[in-house]
């Protein structure tokens, strides 16, 4: 038998058929991607929701005035005797002319930052270091609205300040809960980077209860944080406040995708103390301490590395009175775990002086229960101001095997770079140099030691291991930064 084939037909059918095919094929990227743009976040909405509520901070200092030594044209003068390397003459000085006013302090500006508006009355949260060491603060509104600022209270050991705005009808922004905020959420930023108002940036969370040596763990992001952020808001896509955006690590001292801020719950928590009072109290027990190693734990029985091992108490402090000694590893404080030693201060720090609070501490393979009545931490002394001749800074070779030469901060240092203690560096080389550490760059902590001389310093690189990392914390500018000086081998 014999089939008589329709080849015009076959042709029509298989050119149909493939036709169907390569529109299905195709239609199935595109539908992934549109699946897919869905799904990324559109900030648009929360820009227009927070954005008028984050302000722009700028501070002026007042710098004395140098009177006019010279009438006009006198520099003009002088620069082309220099230029020509002919001998300057001795040109007569007019004398002050007697209805002339004496030359007036100049307003020079000092720094630019960020900040959110906490209530509609005028209430605004910053950075403590946006404001600290300002004579004027200067705040402007996304509708260029500017006002002078009044400081309510700056508490340095958290970095939050509360400043005031004579203004009404303010858009405030919403405080989130931080306890819902999860590793891998998407986060945005509004802020001043470099002076540019209103820029905005997002990231995720990178991680929660960081503990970078500061008073509070904070929360670390890779948003893009530069200086004239400080101070802005860290807000979920809730359009809620879960931060401040606050540090970057940074060996440029620009962004490296390494950012903190500090969680809201604990500004919101000394920004109440703020505005009550004007200052923090802090609650403390007098004791030394120090992490517990794996180590330890096993050699001593305790199970596994938790709690703060005690190193020293302090002579008629709160821990004393209660029974506290050397040795002991305090595990719980009021019935909470204490999980790493750096818990501990946060712990009693944010207790009122005065309470009698419950401490469980392990000693020689028995947990023991003991009371212990808080104390109040001192408050920051000011730096007193040296008279007669400029102090000249101490230099100190201590740290010449991490290729480091340091020198003590005068007073009129620590004014000028604003810390309240450090060493300056004088010369960094070799391990120094690798580890990102310039000369200028002030260090205020060595291997997790407070740095407030030269003699801590060199106390504390004594202590080190010259054969394992070295980790410092260092201020460059207005930003901290944590830099790891590996030994050469």
């Amino acid at each position: 038998m014999m089939f008589q084939i329709d080849w015009k037909k076959l042709n029509a059918c298989v050119l149909a058929s493939a036709c169907v095919l390569t529109t299905s094929v195709a239609l199935v990227p595109v539908t992934s991607a549109v699946a897919q743009v869905r799904t990324l976040p559109d900030f648009t909405d929360l820009v227009e929701q927070v954005g008028p509520s984050v302000v722009n901070i700028r501070t002026l200092e007042k710098v004395a005035a140098k009177p006019s030594g010279g009438g006009p044209g006198e520099e003009e003068m002088l620069d082309f005797f220099r230029r020509f390397g002919l001998p300057i003459p001795n040109m007569p000085r007019p004398s002050p002319h007697p209805n002339r006013p004496a030359p007036q302090d100049e307003d020079q500006p000092r720094g630019v930052g960020s900040g959110f508006i906490l209530s509609a009355d005028g209430l605004i949260m910053t950075n403590a270091h946006v404001v600290e060491g300002a004579d004027e603060v200067l705040v402007t509104l996304t509708d260029k609205r500017e006002f002078k600022a009044k400081i309510i209270g700056a508490d340095k050991r958290s970095d939050v300040a509360v400043v005031k705005i004579e203004a009404t009808g303010l858009p405030a922004v919403k405080v989130g809960d931080v306890s819902r905020l999860k590793v891998g959420e998407w986060v945005m930023a509004i802020g001043s980077p470099f002076g540019l108002e209103n820029t905005v940036t997002a990231g995720i969370v990178s991680a929660k209860q960081r503990d970078t040596g500061d008073y509070l763990p904070f929360i670390q992001t890779d948003v893009a944080i530069n200086p004239g952020n400080s101070g802005g808001p860290l807000i979920n896509m809730r359009g809620e406040v879960v931060g401040i955006n606050s540090q970057i690590y940074s060996r440029s001292g620009g962004s490296m995708g390494i950012s903190f801020a500090i969680p809201m719950d604990e500004a919101v928590r000394v920004s109440e103390q703020l505005r009550v009072s004007g200052r923090v109290s802090r609650g403390r027990i007098g004791v030394q301490i120090d992490q517990v190693t794996k180590d330890v734990a096993e050699s001593i029985g305790l199970g596994k590395p938790q709690g703060a091992l005690v190193r020293s108490v302090e002579p008629g402090a709160p821990a004393e009175k209660a029974g506290v000694e050397a040795g002991d590893i305090i595990t719980k404080f009021e019935g909470k775990v204490v999980e790493k030693s750096s818990d501990l201060p946060r712990m009693v720090g944010g207790t009122k002086p005065g309470t009698r609070s419950s401490l469980t501490v392990f000693r020689r393979g028995a947990t023991k229960e003991l009371t212990v009545t808080i104390a109040e931490i001192e408050a920051d002394k000011p730096a007193k101001k040296t008279a007669g001749k400029e102090e000249k800074p101490k230099a100190s070779s201590a740290g010449q095997a991490l290729g480091l030469a340091v020198s003590e901060l005068t007073e009129a240092q620590k004014k000028e770079l604003k810390v309240k203690g450090g060493v300056k560096v004088e010369v960094a080389t070799d391990a120094a140099a690798r580890g990102g550490l310039r000369e200028g760059d002030v260090i205020v902590s060595v291997a997790n030691t407070e740095i407030a001389n030269l003699k801590d310093f060199e106390a504390a690189v004594g202590k080190t291991d010259k054969n394992k990392p070295v980790a410092m914390v260092i201020r460059r500018g207005d930003m901290a930064q944590i830099a790891v000086i590996r030994p050469s081998r």
